[in-house]
């Protein structure tokens, strides 16, 4: 991060480009937003629908995944419209969702879902599928409970694709959240970017934009990672 913010304020300063405000006129413009109320306030309805979003797309997801993963007629029978929603284009599945439930909260959800759950549902399949049954019989030999087999063999084995599944998954959702708000929303940074695109105003896309990356390090720093050590330390 520094070296991005060294070679950023390097630019600014051999090519002075038009178009590229510096490091420090971003900052002051994410201070004015912050004291205004603006910046916060448009953060946390972003925040709010990609947690939303992103808590019903896991859960989903990863009961489809499962269901799909250990049933080969299943798997068969909704391979095909996975495949479908896989590759059909977020901007379409956003307008129509505006089209069908209006300019709605409901609206934004479904519109991130429909785009997200294959994704989790893939990710999740492919868990199952890798799951070593061996182990599992082992457990099972050596009368381990049935809470127990799960809590010590299955669960461990799914770690890393929960884990592949919650980052991508951030990192989609909040995208297609911040182009469904740009669409057809009245608040939340998606809305905010479309003002600032408006009135050709790029210190406000940029401070917007990295006051929401600030917040995804966070969580990846505080969060997911500390997670990750906790739950693999089975690997060492």
């Amino acid at each position: 991060m520094a070296g991005f913010f060294v070679i950023w304020q390097l630019c600014v300063a051999l090519f002075s480009p038009d178009l590229l405000p510096s490091p420090q006129q971003v900052f002051v413009r994410i201070t004015e937003q912050w004291q205004a109320d603006e910046l916060q306030r448009h953060l946390l309805v972003t925040l709010r629908r990609v947690f939303i979003s992103f808590s019903i797309a896991m859960i989903v997801g990863l009961i489809l995944g499962m269901v799909m993963g250990s049933s080969n007629k299943v798997d068969v029978a909704l391979d095909g419209p996975l495949t479908v929603f896989l590759n059909v284009p977020a901007l379409v599945v956003i307008i129509l969702s505006f089209l069908w439930f209006g300019l709605t909260e409901r609206a934004v959800v479904i519109a991130v879902l429909l785009n997200k759950v294959p994704n989790m549902t893939v990710i999740f399949r492919e868990g199952v599928r890798a799951i070593n049954s061996d182990l599992l019989e082992v457990g099972r030999v050596y009368g381990l409970s049935l809470s127990r087999r799960l809590l010590s063999i299955y669960l461990p084995q799914l770690y890393p694709y929960f884990l592949a599944a919650t980052r991508t998954g951030l990192a989609l959702v909040w995208k297609i959240v911040l182009v469904v708000e740009l669409l057809g929303c009245s608040d939340g940074l998606g809305f905010k970017l479309g003002v600032f695109f408006q009135y050709f105003d790029i210190e406000g896309v940029l401070a917007y934009s990295f006051a929401f990356v600030v917040v995804i390090l966070c969580i990846e720093g505080l969060i997911l990672r500390p997670w990750e050590r906790s739950v693999m330390r089975w690997r060492i």
